[in-house]
């Protein structure tokens, strides 16, 4: 069963995707810096209006290193105490390596969770070995494109991933419909679109057709 994962940023977009067919949220701010913690109220206000999972993302600064990792635990706890319970997230240290111990630090504020290591991966510096520490990290999902540069030139590296899960893979980052049918051969089952679903860009909210028409490709 494929699964349509779609990035929200208000109750708005939500609404909107879970309107058109999705299976879960991606809840971020500020995509200008490809996605921040998002606030509390935010938070509350989209759990408020749908009721498909809501994964939060856990980042503080662009790039792949925590910019305050005291304050990110503390937006951890704040966001758990509001009600969340699966979280997205995931770091590199100066070497571009996973970073196990910022990683694990953050979790011990998620104990219980479900979560969702980030493309942190496709930036490090071997993406195959990244994976092999991911899965000791005990997230239930790796968001991947299988390549900085996106779906597009990580194409090989996704259909390899997809042989080695758990955890379970989803494929986003550029990701587009024409995609979908070789993924789909491939054993890819997790799907993540944000701009994808907007026709206008990340200016404008999520549209529910264009949501409906990912759904329909994944049937």
């Amino acid at each position: 069963m494929s699964i349509l994962e779609v990035i929200a940023l208000n109750a708005r977009d939500a609404v909107a995707a879970q309107e058109g067919g999705a299976d879960r949220l991606e809840l971020v701010a500020d995509m200008a810096s490809d996605g921040l913690t998002p606030s509390v109220a935010t938070f509350r206000e989209v759990s408020r209006a749908v009721d498909i999972p809501i994964r939060v993302m856990l980042r503080d600064a662009e790039g792949f290193a925590p910019g305050n990792l005291k304050h990110l635990r503390r937006q951890a706890w704040e966001l758990r105490e509001a009600g969340a319970s699966e979280f997205v997230l995931g770091f590199l240290d100066a070497g571009g390596e996973i970073d196990e111990g910022v990683t694990l630090n953050l979790l011990a504020e998620l104990e219980g969770c479900a979560w969702t290591f980030h493309r942190a991966l496709d930036n490090s510096n071997d993406v195959f070995r990244s994976w092999a520490t991911v899965q000791t990290l005990g997230c239930d999902t790796v968001l991947a494109a299988g390549s900085p540069k996106g779906v597009e030139d990580g194409l090989e590296n996704l259909k390899k991933l997809t042989a080695q899960t758990p955890p379970a893979l989803l494929v986003g980052g550029g990701l587009q419909q024409r995609h979908v049918s070789e993924l789909l051969a491939a054993g890819v089952t997790g799907f993540h679109v944000g701009s994808a679903v907007r026709p206008s860009g990340w200016d404008s909210p999520v549209d529910v057709a264009s949501v409906r028409e990912w759904v329909t490709l994944l049937v």
